[in-house]
């Protein structure tokens, strides 16, 4: 199934019957014109069929169908009007072809915020994504945390197509501006010494200003963090923290760097019940970037 008939299968199970009448008949014009200016024209006027603070909440079945489609994809925070602005991008039959590109470009020039989210939750989902690749990069620099979560998150996109230097880029920005990592997907995949370098020099120049350590850092570091990670987890565990999320997330890391004997140790002497709960579960072999979930808030 094509990401364009897995959307189409949600969209008409939620849209009322005006709604999906004009979504039909657009889409078909939009496969049968090839007008950039008509085209900018039915992106916009979705709007007036879908509202965007609707969310729409595939269930546990169509998330999985998304993500067997186009492996990474994950709908479940996208709301009604970003599906069907992409659902009607995705209705284009030149999708494959340069003026595809034109018309993404086109849309960008002009697009609103809640365009832009949608433009950027479609380039995935795209034939030969990769030519959008500086477009994405593009998106990482915006200050709107709305269009940046977009661009990253719930999407193979980044772990896909981003050079190293643009990955660890996008993964230190999501740290800075409070953007979930657990959900960045392929992480694990893109961890790297350098990726590790990066986050363990924010954590001493926090630790330095005498400020708490952003606990998704940790998750940055998997095997690649060497004796200076090691160390700087032990002291995220000491049981003087007062910081119990970061000391959760330590342990996991500790974990994810293959040192099991040494949470071990500091589970024996353990007194919190979350940490605790957090060192066992660890130890029990849930480590995948998933584990961070609990930082979520």
């Amino acid at each position: 199934m094509s990401p364009l008939l897995t959307l189409r299968k949600m969209l008409e199970r939620r849209l009322d019957d005006g709604t999906r009448s004009w979504f039909q008949e657009t889409s078909k014009e939009v496969a049968d014109r090839d007008d950039v200016r008509h085209f900018a024209t039915f992106f916009s006027m979705a709007s007036r069929h879908a509202r965007d603070r609707v969310p729409l909440a595939p269930s546990a079945e169509e998330r999985e169908a998304a993500g067997r489609v186009v492996e990474g994809w994950n709908p479940e925070r996208w709301t009604m009007l970003e599906a069907l602005r992409v659902a009607l991008l995705l209705s284009r039959t030149d999708l494959a072809e340069d003026s595809c590109v034109d018309a993404v470009e086109e849309l960008f020039a002009y697009a609103d915020e809640g365009e832009q989210r949608a433009l950027y939750r479609s380039l995935a989902l795209l034939p030969e994504p990769e030519r959008f690749a500086w477009r994405a990069g593009e998106g990482c620099r915006t200050n709107m945390s709305s269009v940046f979560q977009a661009v990253v998150l719930d999407t193979s996109y980044p772990a896909r197509h981003f050079d190293d230097v643009a990955f660890r880029q996008a993964v230190i920005k999501s740290v800075f501006v409070g953007v979930p990592l657990w959900r960045l997907w392929g992480l694990d995949g893109r961890l790297d010494a350098e990726l590790a370098r990066m986050a363990l020099d924010l954590v001493a120049e926090r630790r330095s200003a005498h400020r708490p350590v952003q606990p998704d850092l940790w998750s940055c570091l998997g095997e690649h963090g060497g004796d200076r990670a090691l160390e700087a987890l032990e002291e995220e565990l000491q049981p003087g923290n007062p910081h119990t999320l970061g000391r959760r997330a330590a342990a996991y890391a500790l974990a994810r760097a293959g040192e099991t004997s040494r949470l071990r140790a500091a589970l024996a002497t353990e007194s919190d019940p979350a940490v605790r709960a957090s060192m066992e579960d660890a130890l029990s072999g849930n480590t995948s970037q998933s584990v961070y979930s609990f930082l979520e808030v």
